[in-house]
């Protein structure tokens, strides 16, 4: 007998907790990166927010196979906004939103993650593959194994196993988001409690990924030497944070790091994209199936 459904949240509700994500991402201020308060690398945060408009219906389409999801939410984001404003955060969150539409009773979203990531198939790794080429990210290159300027050869899984060393995007699909549902949701349940407020959480979310981890973009535009400076600034700005009884003390030590980064053309990208997947991550296992408010940043923040 075949296992019953149970109640799932439908496309509406998804592409709604997607687009909260995208909005939560440039309201919280996040030293490097987009943000209402700091535009900076020639956008601004109205360029993240129509793209996430753009890819949100795509995102959330059951009807799609994961792989296709990402490129038509990347397609449609380029034809928005001209440019690459969210290629990780799609790729990070079309696997998590295809989880959740597609779990059964007895399983967690953590548990139909990894079911669904191990069912991809060399079609998903060409659809991606394909919205990669699209979106051309800075600094993309190319491999000796499975590179994506050539017809891949092997699932979508596989393809990004052979990447995880050396992307932090490629390293959550070859291990289920361990990251992300271990370090970046402590961090994120940290950061409410200390601040109450759910963009300043994402700041501590963010800071939490670029202080453990080379950013994976900054790595590939900069090098080594670089990713590992901004590493070690990023931990800095976390030990000066510490003493910090309010968000007024805080801001100055971003707002120096983020004039820092800005000015020397750094990005760090992938640690902002493992931030905002983080969020949706703990929204969809919080919210329950199908609840009609799914997705909505707390504290009300008001759409821009």
């Amino acid at each position: 007998m075949n296992a019953r459904l149970s109640p799932l949240p439908g496309t509406a509700e998804l592409a709604e907790a997607f687009r909260a994500a995208c909005e939560l991402d440039v309201l919280a201020f996040k030293p490097g990166n987009v943000s209402v308060e700091s535009p900076g690398h020639g956008m601004h945060a109205r360029d993240f927010l129509l793209s996430a408009e753009a890819a949100a219906p795509h995102a959330a389409d059951r009807t799609l196979p994961l792989g296709e999801r990402i490129y038509r939410a990347i397609e449609a984001t380029r034809q928005a906004v001209g440019c690459n404003t969210n290629l990780g955060i799609v790729l990070l969150t079309v696997p998590l939103l295809h989880a959740a539409q597609h779990r059964l009773p007895h399983e967690s979203l953590p548990q139909r993650l990894r079911r669904d990531l191990d069912e991809t198939t060399r079609d998903d790794a060409e659809w991606v593959y394909r919205a990669i080429r699209l979106a051309a990210p800075g600094g993309l290159g190319s491999s000796p194994r499975h590179d994506v300027h050539a017809a891949p050869s092997v699932s979508l899984l596989s393809a990004m196993r052979e990447a995880a060393q050396r992307d932090r995007i490629a390293s959550q699909y070859a291990s289920g988001y361990a990251d992300i549902l271990g370090l970046g949701m402590d961090a994120l349940k940290q950061g409410r409690t200390r601040w109450g407020e759910e963009t300043r959480a994402l700041t501590d979310v963010y800071l939490t990924y670029l202080s453990h981890f080379p950013d994976s973009h900054v790595l590939r535009k900069f090098g080594a030497p670089t990713a590992a400076q901004v590493q070690r600034m990023a931990r800095g700005c976390v030990a000066d944070m510490a003493p910090c009884l309010g968000w007024d003390c805080a801001r100055r030590h971003l707002a120096s790091l983020d004039q820092i980064l800005k000015s020397a053309g750094v990005n760090p990208g992938t640690s902002a994209d493992l931030a905002v997947a983080t969020w949706l991550a703990d929204r969809l296992s919080a919210t329950p199936a199908g609840a009609p408010d799914a997705g909505r940043p707390a504290g009300g923040q008001a759409d821009i």
